[in-house]
């Protein structure tokens, strides 16, 4: 019984690679817990992340995928990493860039603009 109490209520940070900034980046974000964390799974839960103002960052997002597969950190290569690279940039037009027209997307992808930031 005890072993499963703590399982329901571990924190983001037990799980490998993941720290205490990203256990502090799901508080912000509405994930209180590793279980809560592996229920959303990767992808959803970097968009909330994203929703929250935190800048986007293709490391911070393919840590989280290879944490909840339970992967180092560093285990993807080649095809399989270009993929992820690929869905990283999808969740990052639809939470990051939300609102913008797709004009000034492609002006600040080549560094012509500066990125609108939230306003809390």
């Amino acid at each position: 019984m005890r072993a499963k109490a703590f399982t329901m209520t571990a924190p983001v940070s037990s799980i490998r690679n993941l720290g205490p900034a990203y256990e502090a980046a799901c508080a912000r974000a509405g994930i209180p817990s590793a279980p809560a964390l592996r229920a959303l799974g990767a992808d959803a839960a970097y968009s909330k992340i994203l929703e929250t103002g935190m800048k986007p960052h293709f490391i911070g997002y393919y840590v989280l995928v290879m944490a909840l597969q339970g992967r180092p950190w560093n285990d993807c290569k080649g095809q399989e990493k270009a993929e992820l690279r690929a869905r990283f940039d999808q969740l990052k037009a639809r939470s990051y860039d939300k609102g913008r027209s797709e004009f000034e997307a492609a002006f600040d992808a080549i560094g012509v603009i500066e990125r609108k930031r939230k306003i809390s």
